[in-house]
């Protein structure tokens, strides 16, 4: 059996207006980004990316997207993220971009790192909260907020380790 390596590029969509990350879908996420590696890379490009590409996560409270490709093309994948300027869903457009977060071999090392990011920007906002009220609700956050062993233990069976292809 052969294995197919894969890479995770973890994004977030960034955009003025916040309702707009509860409108995209997973759906919209793909072609957004397959239409902007067509544009940067061409048809080429759009080959290779396009064999292993899926949108394997989107949380559209948080705007956390998680997008799998092909490890030999995954440098084509990220090159083309910064033309996204925009996604369509439910024929409303809404201008966003992509930024890009941290780009893994496996989904746990994505939430892994999520997990610290979330808390280096809770440390944030904890140091810019203006009343005693906002400062409990963002410690209660960051306590809410750590990687315990229970979780990785419980967390292995949407883990992909192993690379195959189980779509």
């Amino acid at each position: 059996m052969v294995r197919f390596k894969n890479r995770y590029v973890l994004c977030e969509v960034v955009s003025e207006d916040p309702q707009c990350r509860q409108c995209i879908e997973d759906r919209a996420v793909g072609l957004a980004v397959r239409d902007a590696i067509g544009r940067v890379h061409g048809d080429f490009g759009l080959a290779c990316c396009s064999i292993s590409f899926t949108v394997k996560y989107l949380n559209a409270y948080t705007g956390t997207v998680l997008l799998r490709c092909r490890k030999d093309s995954y440098r084509l994948l990220c090159s083309a993220l910064p033309f996204v300027r925009q996604l369509e869903s439910r024929n409303q457009r809404y201008p966003c971009f992509l930024n890009t977060l941290h780009v893994g071999g496996t989904i746990r090392t994505c939430q892994k790192f999520l997990i610290e990011y979330n808390r280096r920007q809770l440390l944030l906002l904890l140091q810019s909260c203006t009343n005693e009220e906002e400062r409990r609700c963002v410690q209660k956050s960051l306590l809410r907020c750590s990687l315990t062993e229970e979780q990785c233990l419980s967390g292995n069976e949407d883990d992909d380790d192993d690379g195959t292809e189980t779509d």
